[in-house]
């Protein structure tokens, strides 16, 4: 059952993300403009690790660029990438160990109006899902859909009152949760560290065949 929705505590981010994932699936980003109240839940995560993992922005070490991922749980880092997009992650682990959480895709909630505004598709049908998909189904989608950028953003407490960027639990319940390598890199590739609500509509890229013990139960 749905209630109110509650933010987070820092607490849940300050573990590994490999155990932080598949458990913020379902919950909300939710964007404050105002009154306005933008809210997509999350379907699709990926994990990204330290120094091990070469795929991670923090495999290169403790830089400027990717200090908030070496800072404290529960707060944005934003990075812009191919020069067009800007990226979601929410990092995790206590201060002083990198690790974060990119946020893939999300399922609309509120905002619609909005986020088809931000996301310039101005003749976009609400009550078809297929055009729903537009918004939010993707990292690059979400983040302008949000209006989220890396000057605006970036090392923001998501779990702060505050806060114009949060993550929030209203108590939805997540049935299956499918786990698959990340997708869209190179390096690291074959690590199974991509979560997603499976049979969601608004996963991102094309339906994949799951292996059987790629799939968890909760």
């Amino acid at each position: 059952m749905k209630r109110e929705p509650k933010l987070l505590r820092r607490a849940f981010f300050n573990r590994d993300p490999r155990i932080v994932s598949p458990e913020l699936l379902g919950k909300l980003i939710v964007r404050s403009d105002g009154r306005k109240k933008i809210a997509g839940r999350i379907v699709e995560v990926e994990a990204y690790l330290g120094a091990d993992d070469l795929a991670a922005h923090a495999a290169a070490g403790r830089t400027a660029r990717n200090a908030v991922l070496w800072g404290p749980p529960g707060h944005a880092y934003i990075y812009f990438i191919y020069g067009v997009h800007y990226c979601l992650n929410v990092s995790c682990l206590p201060d002083g160990e990198a690790g974060g959480i990119l946020i893939r895709a999300l399922e609309p909630v509120s905002g619609i109006r909005e986020m088809a505004k931000a996301r310039e598709l101005a003749d976009l049908d609400p009550t078809m899902p297929h055009e729903l998909r537009k918004l939010t189904s993707g990292p690059g989608r979400l983040a302008e859909a949000l209006s989220i950028t890396r000057p605006r953003d970036n090392g923001k407490d998501m779990v702060a009152a505050e806060s114009d960027l949060q993550v929030m639990d209203d108590g939805y319940k997540v049935e299956e949760v499918a786990v698959t390598p990340r997708i869209g890199i190179t390096k690291s590739a074959e690590l199974p560290l991509r979560y997603v609500i499976a049979g969601n509509a608004f996963v991102s890229g094309k339906p994949q065949r799951l292996k059987p013990d790629f799939k968890k139960q909760r």
